[in-house]
């Protein structure tokens, strides 16, 4: 794709070359639009398609979370403090260890208080105190080979872990391998969470395995022919997730695999073959903006902030440049589903201007979609920020889901919510003169026991309706799924979803 910005001596040819995207960015398309989000396409998310994990079934991933039970002692490693103990009779967050995956084998651990368990002192003494990687912060994970949840912990200085006592764990067993209970360097080991995004599929397999992989599911999960679908069904746009590693296509930091990049430009080419428009959306920014599996978080935990904002930009400055003439482009969305509290809004609203001004060096024209943030946050908490800039839009994500309340409501109150609770919630971003409106996401799915698909039908009607009245329009999440009332296609074959 070719750049914005040209040589003196060139521009005039420049213009010429592109004059009629120019022109063409300065039409108005008709608004609120109808899209469809192209989840985990370049954006792995697990749940949507387990199967592309069947062949890491019996894997340690990263992110797995574990807890180490001493089978004589009966009690739990625990990282408190900076020394790691063993004398808790149950396992919550203290007791509980993610992993970051070396090898099949070999593994980092990292504590409660994100600090990676290693070895200080002589060398024996164990401690969750470094925030940074070294030899020392390795282990391997021994797995009884007749129950692979019995295991033994080799330190980087060849020793076992084993427990002493309730408040002496060191590494300088030789370790007999009897795996009997009685054994100091015997643990059970709980796993008790884990992810299944984009890091964990492409470092469980080696680097040639997930590259095939990742290829063949981009090649054949959306195809031209899902885009001559969608626009026939009077879709006017899709949001297509991305990771942040696109920008260092073909050859991103491990374990990410190249690639994605050309296969986002396939959709461009064909969002403009069938008259659609594309909403480039940045789902996974570095350090993981909410720590959930589709932001390619590592192990869990939330790393974006400040410190990620330079990091970050340099994802939309790439994106907005090399898609600034295109056709196809109607916005970049600036990150997806930032999450508070542990996102500051002062870093947020630095970064959305900062991001926005990225965009606008490249296109006066393409909108810039600011996502509210999750959790306990004020929903018009952008809204001053937003007067001030052109084109702007906010993104806000409506699921009945996720909170027990909807389990136990019936079909009747789950579509009144949405009529009266989701109409107020809408209104509250939706104001003159200020920023456009976008449910960026939304879906059919229904929460309660003995849903049916009609209900998820009348269900979907009443969603259509409300958010209708965003004044950017809607996107279904998603288009291709394996829970059929989440797959927009198969809604619309049977006649359930009407656009």
């Amino acid at each position: 794709m070719a750049q914005c910005h040209h040589h003196p001596l060139l521009l005039l040819c420049s213009l010429c070359a592109f004059l009629p995207s120019i022109l063409a960015q300065t039409v108005e398309f008709k608004l609120p639009l109808k899209a469809v989000n192209l989840g985990n396409w370049l954006v792995t998310e697990g749940w949507m398609m387990p199967s592309r994990f069947d062949g890491l079934n019996r894997q340690l991933l990263d992110g797995t979370q574990v807890q180490f039970k001493s089978t004589k002692l009966k009690k739990f490693l625990c990282a408190e403090g900076t020394t790691i103990v063993a004398n808790r009779d149950r396992a919550a967050g203290w007791e509980t260890f993610r992993l970051w995956r070396i090898s099949d084998t070999k593994f980092n651990i990292r504590a409660f208080n994100k600090n990676f368990v290693g070895l200080q002192g002589k060398r024996i003494m164990v401690v969750a105190v470094s925030s940074t990687l070294s030899t020392s912060e390795t282990f391997d994970i021994l797995r009884n080979p007749n129950n692979p949840n019995r295991v033994r912990l080799r330190a980087s200085n060849g020793m076992f872990l084993q427990v002493k006592s309730l408040t002496e764990v060191t590494a300088d067993n030789t370790g007999d391998m009897s795996w009997d209970d009685n054994d100091p360097c015997v643990f059970e080991m709980n796993t008790v969470g884990g992810l299944q995004g984009e890091y964990q599929l492409t470092n469980g397999y080696d680097p040639s395995d997930a590259s095939r992989l990742m290829r063949d599911h981009w090649n054949t999960y959306i195809t031209e022919q899902d885009f001559q679908f969608m626009a026939a069904k009077s879709l006017t746009a899709v949001r297509i997730p991305v990771g942040w590693w696109i920008a260092y296509d073909p050859t991103p930091p491990k374990p990410f695999v190249g690639g994605s990049l050309n296969v986002l430009d396939k959709a461009f080419t064909w969002a403009a073959r069938y008259g659609m428009k594309v909403i480039v959306d940045l789902h996974a920014a570095p350090g993981s903006q909410n720590g959930e599996s589709h932001s390619a978080s590592r192990d869990g935990f939330l790393e974006w902030g400040d410190s990620y904002i330079p990091d970050t930009l340099k994802v939309i400055d790439f994106l907005a440049e090399r898609y600034c003439n295109h056709l196809a482009l109607v916005a970049i969305e600036l990150m997806n589903e930032p999450r508070a509290p542990d996102v500051k809004l002062e870093d947020l609203i630095n970064y959305y201007r900062l991001g926005y001004e990225a965009v606008r060096r490249h296109t006066q024209y393409a909108y810039v979609i600011l996502s509210n943030r999750l959790g306990p946050a004020d929903p018009q908490e952008l809204l001053q920020m937003a007067r001030g800039m052109s084109r702007v839009v906010i993104d806000v994500h409506y699921y009945n889901l996720y909170d027990p309340k909807f389990k136990q409501w019936n079909l009747q109150q789950n579509i009144g919510y949405i009529y009266v609770d989701r109409k107020t919630d809408l209104s509250k971003v939706t104001q003159p003169n200020g920023p456009l409106s976008f449910v960026g996401e939304w879906t059919s799915a229904l929460d309660f026991s003995g849903a049916t698909k009609e209900d998820s039908r009348k269900f979907a009607k009443a969603q259509q309706d409300v958010y209708g009245q965003a004044t950017f329009g809607w996107a279904y999440w998603s288009y291709k799924c394996q829970y059929d009332t989440w797959d927009l296609k198969q809604m619309i074959e049977g006649g359930l979803i009407h656009i």
